[in-house]
């Protein structure tokens, strides 16, 4: 009877340890959604700077402490919450790797595997298992660093293209590139973002370096990619067969019709973080979202995008702007000259373009010529601004396209809408009757100087004859009274 007690003892105390963990268990995931859900709730109610603008479109609610939206040609920035914080960027760190090793190495070259670019990875952290002497080829590596966030593979690239394990030397690399990239506040000390207090970023400065990565159409092609597959060789003799876990690309969760490229990042202290481009009509922008909750990073991304998208158009400068009109000075103007023909030399680049919210207009903007383009090629920068926020340039060009009408010869005020523009270019013609004047006038001055100093030199010349021939006269004079006083 004794036994029973006891072993019915031990069946109670083992059913209310096995509910006890269960019940921790249960409340971990509760207590840690409820975290997410607050961090949630405060990020959401944090200022949009963007929206703050006068006459600009307002920007959705989002879920991440910061986040950006941009056009990636002009870098106009079309939504801004706390773009300049520092944030910890995880995984979103090795867009910046990928585009330093994409720059400098082949895509054949073989990338080795030392024993420090494995086991200097965390082991919890992702990764392709690879071994110490297996190889792949540069463009395995940046489909295992881009598809499956391998750390491991970002260590032996950086090896690869430093030639030693000390990852500072590599991480000078990319502070460098990121400052030519435009970057203001980032600092790497690893080439794959695993968690360090000196490794840092802002929302814009990777939308920076995402303008030079997106605008790498193998890169971002192998964002797309749905898996790696790498077949058994020698060096990795049981090859590599990962998936793409990524949600907004083509079969995901949160697939996006329009995108480009994407790559997450996760760490405790970051939360989620996704780099992202996408394309629609022509217009390319770049989505950052920073510190972010699953699966908000999905879904506030496509929420930016969109607004982008609805709210913002392009508007090509060189068809568009009639206010720099000098055809009153003369020298340039639009008509034909006296041969029916015109030799134009100066043109608005016709493929530049600005960023205005879809309810503004050109004339809506503030623009300023800066000469000084440091660009033997270019004659000018025409900068455009709207509600103080820059939106983009034009480049003023040398050009010999007849075809195309004066950059400066559009009355004020006769200027189509936008939907009605007109393919035709607008460039500066010379006008040949005053340059054919000026050129008469010219030659005539210096005829006429040549004429003067032909009389003045003939004038001098009589003068000097005559008095040679008066002083050649005095000498046979004196000669011929020398002779008559020898004589007396």
């Amino acid at each position: 009877m004794l036994k029973q007690i006891q072993y019915r003892c031990l069946c109670l105390l083992a059913a209310a340890a096995l509910a006890g963990s269960l019940a921790f268990c249960t409340a971990l995931p509760a207590k840690a959604s409820s975290e997410a859900e607050l961090r949630l709730e405060t990020h959401r109610a944090m200022e949009i700077q963007s929206n703050d603008i006068s006459n600009w479109p307002d920007g959705p609610v989002t879920g991440a402490e910061s986040a950006i939206l941009i056009e990636a040609e002009t870098g106009t920035v079309l939504y801004s919450k706390n773009i300049h914080q520092r944030q910890y960027p995880a995984s979103t760190t090795k867009i910046l790797t990928a585009l330093i090793a994409s720059e400098r190495c082949g895509m054949d070259e073989t990338v080795t595997f030392s024993h420090d670019a494995v086991f200097d990875t965390l082991y919890d952290s992702s990764h392709i298992a690879m071994n110490p002497g297996e190889e792949l080829t540069m463009e395995q590596s940046l489909n295992a660093i881009l598809i499956r966030s391998a750390n491991e593979v970002c260590y032996a690239v950086a090896e690869h293209i430093t030639g030693t394990t000390d990852w500072s030397v590599f991480a000078g690399i990319m502070n460098d590139r990121a400052a030519e990239l435009g970057c203001l506040d980032s600092h790497f000390v690893n080439p794959n973002g695993l968690p360090d207090e000196d490794h840092y970023t802002t929302a814009y400065d990777l939308a920076m370096i995402g303008r030079a990565f997106f605008a790498n159409e193998m890169l971002c092609k192998i964002t797309l990619s749905r898996r790696i597959d790498f077949p058994a060789t020698e060096k990795l003799p049981s090859g590599k067969l990962e998936n793409n876990n990524m949600k907004i690309i083509p079969g995901g969760e949160y697939a996006y019709e329009y995108i480009v490229g994407c790559k997450t990042g996760y760490t405790n202290i970051a939360r989620s973080c996704l780099v992202s481009c996408a394309e629609k009509d022509g217009m390319r922008l770049i989505c950052v979202v920073m510190h972010d909750e699953a699966p908000y990073q999905y879904l506030d991304t496509i929420a930016l995008f969109e607004y982008g998208f609805s709210n913002f158009q392009k508007v090509n400068v060189a068809q568009a702007d009639s206010r720099y009109n000098i055809e009153n000075t003369g020298l340039f103007y639009s008509g034909n000259d006296i041969f029916g023909s015109s030799r134009p030399f100066l043109s608005l680049n016709q493929d530049d373009f600005i960023l205005l919210p879809r309810t503004a207009s050109l004339d809506d903007t503030e623009s300023a010529i800066s000469y000084d383009t440091g660009n033997e090629n270019l004659a000018a920068v025409i900068s455009y601004t709207y509600q103080d926020v820059p939106v983009g340039s034009v480049r003023v060009i040398f050009s010999a396209n007849r075809e195309e009408h004066s950059l400066f010869d559009v009355a004020q005020g006769d200027m189509p809408s936008i939907a009605e523009q007109t393919p035709e270019k607008p460039v500066i013609f010379v006008n040949v009757v005053y340059i054919l004047i000026g050129t008469g006038v010219l030659a005539g001055t210096v005829l006429m100087i040549l004429i003067i100093r032909a009389i003045l030199r003939n004038f001098q010349f009589a003068d000097r004859k005559h008095s040679r021939r008066r002083e050649k006269n005095g000498r046979k004079e004196w000669k011929r009274r020398n002779r008559r006083m020898y004589k007396k």
